[in-house]
Parts: structure tokens; C-alpha cells; sequence
């Protein structure tokens, strides 16, 4: 069982391992045993009482995610020749610059044969102040909120935009580009805001965009990914044009916009140039405060995961967050520490957390209050709670902030 749960973080499947689970399993329900096994298959349309190996590899299958163990043989070939033909050189590979939101991948790059030049953006647009400004007070406005945020120093922020800024001035119709995203909002607005910064469309411009992968149980990431996993997924990356640009720039202004019926109505709409946007932009919209509580979607989620489970280390709660509560998984750990702190540190908190540690291994529990708040007794915004921002819409609780329905409306309170 181990291998078979470490494939399906990492969607490398270890053949062998799941060949012998599946004789095993055979030999097991020959000997009267493994009755979860056999209710499973009786589940599948399969009652027995004599079974076949070809039945316990179906059974192996569909706990590891396919439909089928054809399937599941077929998506094992496919990964292993890509790895093993990679076909970089016939691509033009060697010229291109991969852009990502973060540095989750460039060693499993190397390490699969890449030889790309690559390029991080990792700002995360989907926290904190994202207004509309000229260039330089925008940069500064997102500087401010990572010291605050964060705790970076001055320098480390200055050194990353500087980084980051060159990269964007370099963009010219002559770049030769692949963007890797899943389809997460900060996935997404990394996408957004690189397309909306391209004058025109580059010589090269190309997306390699994924929401599943096959037999991985919860997929979170590409930073999950194995090595041979990128040389797969290099296939099917797929060519940008004019229209994507377009749309980019009409999100990016609705983004930062301080108003967000824009926002809500693009987050409405299905774009088939870019099909996980929408729905990123709809999850990133339940960010501004619920109209019945108060409360964004991950403060929402957080505090029932404590109601429910009971008080715990603010880094299981992450855990539990990434794994069985949020919809559409895009919170790094420590952008998560930080959206804990104004549910802590309020006058009138909707958490405790005790002293001691880094921030992950202390202990938090939702209080009375918070209990409250989760419950739609009462509104998080008559409480008090510190100004934030999502995208470029400002949160202050006695100003008639913006507010949104489960459904995707927005109004003012």
C-alpha cells in the first residue's frame, strides 16, 4: 500500500507494487479473506464468489484513480516513453524561457531534461492590495504588503520585484515563452497578468495548463509532480494567440478594480481560450466578505475545520485545509499564516492561538465567538476586523464594503 499512496501524490506509478497488490488481493479472496476488498468488488457489479485476476487489477485501478486497468497500464506507457523520448530538441526546447508562479519545478525540469532558460514570478496577486496604479507606486504598494505580510526585509523584496520587473520589460513579439499553471486563482492571475503585460503575441507563445492528473488522488499542484511527469505534460502545451491577450487584459483591469462587478461577471462566464479561469475568478471572488457572515471563503473553511475538529497546530490546520476542505487548493503555508493573523489578532478574535514556536506548531482553537460568527449569528464586519484587500477592492468593515453571495453576486453592505 505505501507505493500505490506515494504515486498517487506524485502520479509516478510503481507498476510492480500495483501487480503484486493485485495478486494478493486474488490470493486473499481465495482464502476467504479481505472481506473490504470483496464488499468493494461487489460494489463494482463483480459478486462472486470466485474471482479472477483480472478482477482484483480492476479493483487496483480504480482505488489508484482509472476506470480501468487497461487504462491505468495505457497512462503508465504514455508517461514512460514521453520520459524516455522526450523530444526536446525537435520542439526547440533549448530557446524557450518557462515561466511559473514560483520555483516549484525548475529542479524537476533539469532533472527530466529540460534545458530551457526559467523565470519566476511568484508574487501572490491572490492576497493583499492589487490596485490599479502606474507601475512604480503599484510595485511599492505590493512591497509594503509583503514586509507587513511576510516579514521580508526591504532588500529580499527589492531584490525579487527588481528580478521580476526585468523579466516583464524583456517581453517582446520576439520572446519564445511556455507558461506552466494549474488551474488555481494563483495560477491564474500569474497567467493573467503576464499575458496582460505582453504588447503583442510573442513568436512563441505557448500554455501548459492542467486541473487533474491521472491517478492522483487530490491534485494540488505541478510542484507535486515527478520528474518524468513535466516530459508527459510537454506534449500537450498548446499555442496562445491574440484573443488570450485580449482577455487577460480585460481581467486584469477588472482585477484591479475597486469595484468587482466586473470581476463577478467574467467570473460567470465560461472563456474557452482559457477554461480554468472562470471558475479560479469565482473562487477568488468568495475572498471578499460573505454576505451572511462576514467572512472570505478560507476564513470560512478555517474556522470549521476547528469547530469540527477541534482545537490543533495552526500547520495541521493548512493541512486539513489543502487536502479535504478547500475547493480549489491555492494558499502556500505561509500565506496562510498570515491570513490567520487578523482572526487572531483582532479585539475581538475568532481564534486563540497559544504561545510558543513557529507559527505552525502552535496550537489554535476557534473561540466562542468565532463559533458565533461560523453559525451566521453574527457578521464578522460589526465586529470590527482589520481593513484588507482582495484584488483591488478595499475591505473596510464601516465604509459599505463590498460583499458576495455563495452565488457569485456582489453588492455593497
Amino acid at each position: 500500500m505505501p507505493a500505490i499512496n506515494a504515486s498517487r501524490q506524485h502520479g509516478l506509478l510503481d507498476l510492480p507494487a500495483l501487480r503484486k497488490r493485485a495478486k494478493r488481493l486474488l490470493k486473499a479472496l481465495n482464502n476467504n479473506e479481505a472481506d473490504e476488498a470483496r464488499a468493494r468488488l461487489r460494489a463494482m457489479g463483480l459478486p462472486g464468489p470466485d474471482y479472477r485476476l483480472a478482477d482484483t487489477q480492476w479493483l487496483v485501478a480504480r482505488e489508484s484513480g482509472f476506470a480501468s486497468w487497461p487504462k491505468l497500464i495505457a497512462h503508465a506507457d504514455a508517461v514512460a516513453f514521453a520520459a524516455r523520448h522526450p523530444d526536446f530538441a525537435a520542439t526547440g526546447e533549448a530557446t524557450v524561457q518557462h515561466w511559473r508562479c514560483g520555483n516549484d519545478i525548475e529542479r524537476s525540469l533539469r532533472v527530466a531534461g529540460f534545458s530551457g532558460a526559467f523565470q519566476m514570478f511568484d508574487d501572490p496577486m491572490v492576497m493583499g492590495p492589487v490596485p490599479a496604479l502606474p507601475d512604480d507606486d503599484y510595485w511599492a504598494t505590493r512591497a509594503a504588503f509583503a514586509r507587513q505580510a511576510f516579514g521580508l526585509s526591504a532588500r529580499d523584496i527589492q531584490q525579487r520585484q527588481a528580478i521580476q520587473r526585468e523579466a516583464l520589460a524583456r517581453l517582446s513579439p520576439d520572446s519564445e515563452l511556455v507558461l506552466w499553471c494549474e488551474a488555481d486563482a494563483y495560477d491564474q492571475l500569474f497567467l493573467v497578468r503576464l499575458l496582460a503585460s505582453l504588447p503583442t503575441v510573442a513568436r512563441r507563445l505557448e500554455l501548459i495548463e492542467i486541473n487533474r492528473v491521472p491517478g492522483i488522488e487530490r491534485f494540488i499542484g505541478i510542484g507535486q509532480l515527478a520528474p518524468d511527469l513535466l516530459a508527459w505534460l510537454w506534449p500537450q502545451r498548446r499555442a496562445l494567440g491574440e484573443n488570450a491577450l485580449a482577455l487577460a487584459r480585460q481581467v486584469w483591469v477588472a482585477y484591479t478594480a475597486a469595484d468587482p462587478g466586473r470581476w463577478a461577471d467574467l467570473a460567470s462566464q465560461h472563456h474557452s481560450v482559457l477554461p480554468l479561469l472562470g471558475p479560479a475568478l469565482a473562487r477568488q471572488l468568495q475572498e471578499l466578505p460573505g454576505a451572511e457572515d462576514g467572512l472570505s471563503l478560507t476564513e470560512r473553511l478555517t474556522l470549521r475545520i476547528l469547530a469540527e475538529k477541534g482545537e490543533m497546530e495552526a500547520g495541521k490546520v493548512f493541512g486539513h485545509l489543502m487536502l479535504s476542505y478547500e475547493p480549489l487548493p491555492y494558499l502556500g503555508d505561509r500565506m496562510f499564516g498570515a491570513l490567520l493573523r487578523p482572526l487572531i489578532d483582532s479585539l475581538q478574535p475568532l481564534l486563540h492561538e497559544a504561545p510558543g514556536g513557529g507559527w505552525a506548531q502552535r496550537v489554535v482553537r476557534i473561540t466562542a465567538l468565532g463559533e458565533r460568527v461560523l453559525r451566521g449569528e453574527l457578521n464578522w464586519l460589526d465586529l470590527g476586523p482589520a481593513e484588507r484587500w482582495v484584488g483591488g477592492v478595499q475591505i473596510v468593515a464601516d465604509r459599505s464594503p463590498w460583499v458576495v453571495s455563495g452565488a457569485g453576486r456582489v453588492w455593497r453592505r
